[in-house]
């Protein structure tokens, strides 16, 4: 579906970089067919130096230009940047409009633009930059079933992509967005316990990683509850259930449960 199609990516950060490389990666877009925009003319030809991707400073020209407008750019921003979009006529021609805008819905999206826009609205998080993330999509109101498979087709090259309802996606964010930064802390604090009992900073670290690795592909990989996956490792009167019994001491489960729960709040007062 992608084939032919231009896109623009508002904002050239670190999720603006990494869809456009794992398009490019994709082989499913020439980088002709690819735009970026930025606010600084050192950064915007730093873009294209990286990617060989035009990357311009005005929003407007590059949402002009394209089929596709993918938008990563600060919730606090958005709907000024919707304003203008639709002041200067750049979305006179319908595009697909992608939001990743964390806490921004599509009905807040759709009410700014007063316009038969499509709209999707995604949440990708940071391991999208090694092909290992996970982006959930959905649909605004004048958003087709065609819509979300082309939506589908731009991030999966980045890793899985699944789609669920609108009331979902804040809960999405707490858990999937933030939840790389609650597990570089877990695997922190796993390989402290490593180094306390003796093993190099940096071996433990290695260890915690790819034990993590391991673990996160075993719940995928086998489709079983991770409390089954977790009793084949805990043996009676064994050293597992030993540290599982000092980690339920801690609440850690409660602990980890109300992170994501916070961040979901958080996520859904940035739209307001």
């Amino acid at each position: 579906m992608l084939k032919d199609k231009k896109i623009a990516i508002l904002g050239s950060g670190t999720m603006g970089r990494t869809i456009a490389g794992g398009l490019l990666k994709s082989a499913k877009l020439l980088p002709s067919h690819l735009r970026a925009t930025c606010r600084r003319k050192d950064a915007a030809e730093a873009f294209t130096r990286e990617l060989g991707v035009q990357c311009l400073l005005d929003n407007a020209q590059a949402t002009a230009w394209a089929d596709v407008v993918i938008f990563c750019i600060k919730p606090k921003d958005l709907a000024k940047a919707l304003e203008e979009l639709k002041a200067k006529g750049a979305l006179a021609h319908k595009p697909l409009l992608i939001s990743i805008v964390a806490g921004i819905s599509t009905p807040f999206i759709e009410a700014i633009l007063a316009s038969p826009c499509p709209v999707i609205r995604a949440m990708p998080n940071t391991p999208c930059s090694i092909g290992k993330g996970m982006t959930v999509i959905t649909k605004g109101s004048r958003a087709k079933v065609f819509h979300a498979e082309l939506a589908r087709e731009i991030f999966t090259p980045l890793g899985r992509c699944m789609e669920l309802e609108e009331k979902h996606m804040d809960a999405v964010t707490g858990l999937s967005a933030s939840g790389p930064a609650f597990m570089y802390v877990i695997i922190e604090a796993l390989a402290d316990g490593g180094v306390m009992r003796g093993l190099p900073r940096q071996v433990a670290i290695e260890l915690a990683a790819q034990m993590t690795l391991g673990a996160a592909e075993m719940v995928l990989a086998t489709g079983r509850h991770p409390a089954s996956l977790k009793d084949d490792v805990t043996t009676p009167a064994g050293c597992t259930i030993a540290g599982i019994l000092a980690l339920e001491d801690g609440r850690i489960r409660s602990v980890l449960a109300r992170g994501v729960e916070t961040a979901a709040k958080v996520a859904a007062e940035l739209g307001k």
